[in-house]
């Protein structure tokens, strides 16, 4: 598949790039600066995002969203994902995959309370978590766009070893045979290219953790 990849050049962005060319996609970095890819001989769309247009996307099978803007500027999470919905609702493909955030997944069934509520969650990240909700809420309430939202644990380790394995959840915090929320961006890019694959959780959101 031919898929393109909003900051490729990021944390979870490269990680995510690299789990695709294993597997033998043909990845395309979406990138403002070409310059910052380590590997030079890529097929490269050069744009911020706020200037990609349709016909930047129209070749590809799957985008995935991995913007991450920086702190002090998260409504911009808002911002991407109504200009991605702008350019994609209506079109058969690509289908668009949002690297999401942990912050909305439900932590208690009985009264429906958040990771973003609760008193350890960081205060620091509670105005991406705000933002990113949001976000999808709009994708919960768009029409005619193919979708998925993958949300990572309470703890997403950059570093983190790549085990090769994870477990899956929809809209409730998973954890693992030790009660803890985690899993590596290597581990999490490896559900995503799987769901990329395997087309299991259209328009919806899921989430990953380690077992």
């Amino acid at each position: 598949m031919r898929i393109g990849i909003i900051g490729a050049t990021g944390k979870s962005g490269s990680r995510i790039a690299a789990e695709a060319l294993i597997r033998g996609h043909l990845v395309v970095p979406l990138v403002r600066n070409a310059r910052k890819l380590k590997e030079q001989n890529w097929e490269v769309v050069e744009k911020d995002l706020f200037d990609l247009s349709y016909k930047d996307l129209a070749g590809l099978d799957v985008v995935v969203d991995a913007f991450k803007p920086s702190q002090g500027k998260e409504e911009l999470h808002q911002k991407s994902i109504n200009h991605l919905i702008s350019l994609l609702e209506g079109h058969d493909k690509p289908r668009l995959i949002i690297v999401g955030s942990s912050g909305s997944l439900i932590v208690d069934r009985q009264t429906g309370a958040r990771l973003s509520e609760m008193e350890d969650f960081p205060h620091s990240s509670k105005p991406a978590a705000y933002h990113m909700e949001k976000s999808l809420e709009k994708l919960l309430a768009t029409k005619n766009l193919n979708w998925t939202y993958i949300s990572p644990s309470k703890y997403f380790i950059p570093d983190g070893t790549r085990i090769g394995s994870y477990q899956l959840g929809t809209d409730f915090l998973l954890t693992n045979h030790l009660g803890q929320s985690e899993i590596s961006y290597a581990d999490y890019a490896l559900a995503l290219v799987d769901e990329i694959e395997n087309k299991a959780f259209e328009n919806r959101r899921i989430t990953c953790c380690s077992k």
